[in-house]
């Protein structure tokens, strides 16, 4: 691969994955874990355990990963002419506008931690189970467009 990350693309490129991997694991467990949050709001003891649970998962998994991933990605992507304006590149759009909504939804889901941490939780555990397929329908549709480059 030309450009200028050279020769290092490759090792570029695998570390990028695996830090979406590591973003991506954090992103099915934490909406679980407000789930439990969410239904331990009654026993303090309980509700406190999760929410340190929830500020660790936060700390050591998600928030390093999605800065790398960020930083990863745009050089990847700014080796494939992101910013000249090549053809060939609107899977590329839509896959930063999908990882740039995923994101939303990761701040999203810090935000609701951070009430629940402080007794505000005002989703059910359905809604809450729910909202945690979000990340796995954003992940298959990048890897589609990851991988197949459909336009």
């Amino acid at each position: 691969m030309t450009g200028f990350l050279g020769a290092a693309y490759l090792w570029v490129k695998a570390a990028h994955v695996i830090f979406v991997i590591f973003w991506m694991a954090g992103l099915f467990i934490l909406p679980r874990y407000l789930v439990h949050h969410q239904e331990a709001l009654a026993d303090p003891a309980q509700a406190r355990a999760w929410a340190d649970r929830e500020v660790k998962l936060r700390r050591m998994i998600l928030t390093p990963s999605i800065g790398v991933v960020w930083v990863l990605g745009i050089a990847l992507a700014i080796n494939l002419g992101l910013f000249e304006g090549g053809a060939g590149l609107g899977w590329l759009h839509a896959k930063l506008l999908l990882v740039l909504l995923l994101s939303g939804y990761h701040g999203w889901a810090v935000a609701y931690s951070k009430r629940l941490a402080a007794g505000q939780g005002s989703l059910s555990s359905r809604q809450l189970r729910m909202i945690n397929e979000i990340p796995a329908i954003f992940v298959a549709l990048i890897v589609v467009l990851a991988v197949v480059r459909p336009f």
